[in-house]
């Protein structure tokens, strides 16, 4: 498991919120001196979780190569990865169409036909986060995206550990994914409170 810090958490999320998938420039909320910003950025470099590339169209600069090229810096599917808002990237490409197969799976079926369940084949297969009303269709089903969607959607929610223990991240990584991933990429707000025994759970907010 990849160990962030805060501050490297926040970049990464903002970054996943982005189109393009680019670092900089830094989320505002972040008071970083010139020392500190640099250490943070070469800290995901070195763990591949940002790469390099040239900055075009004017994008805001990271340093300048050798060659006088100036490189700006990029998320890396690690990177999302490592704050579970991989899944969100890749059902974008899928609804976009950029495949043949996304193209295909869209395509509905003539007017007036229908597909009938095959004899002895179930009409209904269980609930899960990808396809409950209103929950983004790019959330995959069985990824750990889903398993933490699900446990905020029961009726008692969840606390940190139980969507620590289902998925393998640790404390700030689950935080980071529901104020990244699923309230602002997913727009699924997610309530707080403190249950008998004092310990706080989290819900989605349907």
């Amino acid at each position: 498991m990849t160990k962030l810090t805060d501050t490297q958490l926040i970049i990464l999320a903002a970054a996943a919120r982005r189109d393009d998938c680019m670092i900089l420039p830094l989320p505002k909320k972040l008071k970083l001196g010139t020392d500190a910003t640099e250490d943070a950025l070469k800290g995901l470099i070195k763990k591949k979780l940002a790469a390099e590339k040239p900055a075009t169209d004017g994008a805001p600069r990271w340093r300048e190569a050798a060659d006088g090229q100036a490189m700006t810096l990029k998320i890396t599917p690690s990177g999302l990865k490592a704050i579970g808002a991989l899944e969100s990237k890749e059902g974008e490409a899928k609804a976009s169409g950029s495949s043949p197969a996304a193209k295909t799976k869209d395509r509905k079926p003539p007017a007036g036909t229908s597909r009938a369940p095959r004899k002895g084949q179930p009409r209904q297969r269980p609930a899960s986060a990808a396809d409950h009303p209103g929950s983004p269709r790019e959330v995959r089903n069985g990824s750990k995206l889903a398993k933490v969607i699900d446990l905020l959607r029961r009726s008692q929610g969840a606390s940190l550990s139980e969507m620590q223990k289902a998925t393998g991240w640790q404390a700030h990584s689950v935080r980071g994914v529901m104020s990244g991933a699923i309230k602002k990429k997913l727009s699924l707000g997610i309530t707080s409170s403190k249950d008998d025994s004092g310990e706080r759970r989290y819900r989605v907010a349907e």
